[in-house]
């Protein structure tokens, strides 16, 4: 960890991917590691592939018959849940101890993210939004684990777990992005990162008119929306030079009529999202 020079920030900085970026972003850090033991757990089997040109056949354990232990449809929706619920109670731990200093992530000169008591209680609020989802989730959209006959509608939920709490803890990250961003085209990615998620959630029922409509739909009004952002941020960039949020803050009184439309259309596309 070092220090940020500068005339707007003399803050405890660190590298992005650094050792110290890790500590300080263990909850988000949880976030991701759930999500990718979603990817993998749920396809653990017997699975084997020969090595060319010989009989030897190695174990790959990635697809194949499942194994009973973790093959089981309700393990991606406790898996969700139990990363959601993990990475929530150490941010609010954290916020109640008081423990947490202000961290800027930069990459080179470039300010990326900016860890504090705002940007936290933000996380928290989006968290808790997604964990409740989730565990509402866990009835709406139930795992069937009892074995024999299931109903074609059963087997549809069976097939959709991991696929839907991969989706959830998506959104999450890419709204815990939001939160933390101090570049305005992070907050992009972030927000779009969420939004793509949330497309497919919208028609996670494919099969039924309602849902394929609403997917459709809600993806070409959220797409127009994005490339209203987009270019309102062109437009700031060229007024400013830069997309950083300090940058545009401490130049906004010089700044143009080009400024405030590019800002109109910012707002424009971002509230939408």
């Amino acid at each position: 960890m070092s220090d940020h020079g500068g005339d707007e920030f003399d803050l405890p900085v660190v590298e992005v991917f650094s050792t110290d970026f890790w500590k300080a972003f263990a909850p988000e850090t949880i976030l991701i590691c759930g999500l990718l033991l979603i990817f993998i757990i749920p396809n653990l089997g017997n699975s084997k592939f020969r090595i060319p040109l010989t009989k030897v056949r190695v174990p790959w354990f990635l697809g194949g018959r499942r194994f009973k232990l973790t093959g089981s449809p309700a393990i991606p929706g406790i898996l969700a849940t139990g990363t959601l619920f993990t990475a929530l109670g150490m941010m609010v731990i954290e916020a109640i101890d008081g423990k947490m200093d202000t961290t800027t992530v930069v990459s080179g000169d470039i300010i990326i993210l900016q860890l504090d008591n705002f940007s936290r209680f933000f996380e928290i609020l989006f968290l808790a939004a997604v964990l409740l989802a989730s565990m509402a989730s866990l009835d709406r959209i139930p795992a069937h684990t009892f074995e024999g006959k299931k109903s074609l509608e059963e087997m549809y939920d069976n097939r959709r777990q991991a696929d839907f709490y991969i989706l959830m803890l998506t959104t999450a990250i890419g709204m815990c992005i939001v939160a933390l961003a101090q570049d305005l085209f992070v907050l992009f990615v972030g927000l779009e990162l969420a939004s793509l998620a949330t497309y497919v959630l919208v028609g996670f029922h494919k099969e039924s008119k309602a849902g394929a409509e609403s997917g459709v739909k809600y993806f070409i009004v959220g797409s127009v929306a994005s490339g209203v952002g987009l270019y309102g941020l062109s437009l700031l960039y060229l007024e400013f030079g830069s997309l950083q949020l300090h940058t545009i803050a401490a130049n906004w009184a010089d700044s143009t009529i080009l400024g405030t439309i590019a800002l109109g259309l910012v707002l424009v596309g971002f509230g939408f999202k």
